[in-house]
């Protein structure tokens, strides 16, 4: 695997440790994060010393807040990729498909892309630090398909549009009542529990785990065609005026005037 600028890739007693390394940019994501977390998980499915994973962010702050908007403000775009593109639907896919159990840690801020990529996850353990919510339409963005479908399995139809359409964010209490997370432990204690449920995993038949893991999948595989397109939708999106003033509100650090399209 080439050399790792974005995110730290560890394998301990079975566990693999996939973590966002860019607390100065709250773990947000650019395309290169996005293509290293994607080798990253790769390569835990294919080792045979991994039967579990943890994702994570580095420091005290933020698991992830979703992509880049100084970035995007500063290029337009999340800067350049392997491929060319912005891969962050393969990296969706990759948390959902790779065998094994993946859990997210949720370290501080899980805003945004980065409230989607943990509720991707098979299991969320959270330090009662953390925070939960989206925050697309305050930027002139969204992220629909397993990120509203599958959400509204998780939560609810209700909370699932009260989190997208008021852009609130929930406390760690909160996300443990409506199901986000699993457990919400002491910030200090987030990785040893972690570990601790990672060793459970660990004594447990791998295929097993590996089908069922699909098996749970099934039910919600319909979404990843609603989210190719609301990414193709997004890329047009990203042009239009609308979506520009979100950026640019964000950079400016000013609330966002999107009453000139209000219109039909």
């Amino acid at each position: 695997m080439t050399e790792l600028t974005d995110v730290t890739y560890e394998v301990e007693d079975g566990l693999a440790w996939i973590t966002i390394n860019r607390p100065e940019r709250y773990n947000s994501f650019r395309a290169r994060t996005v293509d290293e977390l994607v080798k990253c998980f790769k390569k835990a499915w294919a080792s045979s010393d991994v039967g579990a994973i943890c994702f994570t962010g580095a420091g005290d702050k933020a698991f992830c807040t979703g992509g880049d908007q100084k970035q995007r403000a500063e290029t337009g775009d999340y800067g350049p990729s392997d491929s060319g593109l912005f891969e962050i639907e393969s990296l969706q896919r990759v948390i959902r498909d790779v065998p094994k159990p993946v859990i997210a840690a949720v370290n501080g801020y899980a805003i945004g892309g980065g409230h989607v990529l943990h509720l991707l996850c098979d299991l969320t353990i959270a330090a009662d630090t953390a925070v939960f919510g989206q925050n697309g339409p305050r930027v002139g963005s969204f992220d629909a398909g397993f990120g509203t479908g599958y959400m509204a399995r998780v939560v609810g139809e209700k909370r699932a549009r009260e989190i997208w359409f008021l852009c609130r964010k929930y406390s760690a209490e909160k996300a443990e009542q409506w199901g986000l997370v699993n457990k919400v432990v002491p910030a200090n204690e987030l990785l040893k529990e972690v570990r601790a449920w990672a060793d459970e995993i660990l004594k447990l038949s791998p295929t097993a785990l590996k089908v069922l893991k699909h098996s749970f999948n099934t039910d919600t595989e319909h979404f990843a065609s609603t989210t190719l397109s609301a990414f193709t939708t997004l890329k047009l999106f990203g042009d239009n005026p609308e979506a520009q003033e979100g950026v640019a509100a964000f950079s400016e650090k000013r609330d966002p005037d999107f009453s000139p399209y209000r219109g039909a």
